[in-house]
């Protein structure tokens, strides 16, 4: 990536992990704000680079419930068939 997007993007993590800490997602908001303020460019590449680890993190949080929820029926048909 080129440094507006490895910028915004080590941003953006910060900014995640500073909402998961307080809970205020109006931390984005804020930062939308001063970047939009000084530089369009970085605005828009902080705002992808939000969404993208936001829905990385969903897909990744669906995918493991779909392996545990596997995980957990192979096991119930392994107890039914030892009963």
């Amino acid at each position: 990536m080129g440094v507006t997007e490895d910028l915004a993007d080590e941003l953006a993590r910060d900014v995640i992990k500073a909402i998961e800490v307080t809970g205020d997602e109006m931390i984005v908001s804020d930062i939308q704000k001063i970047l939009g303020a000084t530089s369009q460019t970085a605005e828009e590449a902080f705002l992808t680079a939000v969404r993208v680890r936001r829905a990385n993190i969903k897909a990744r949080a669906v995918l493991l419930d779909k392996l545990k929820r596997f995980k957990a029926a192979k096991e119930a048909a392994a107890d039914k068939g030892d009963g």
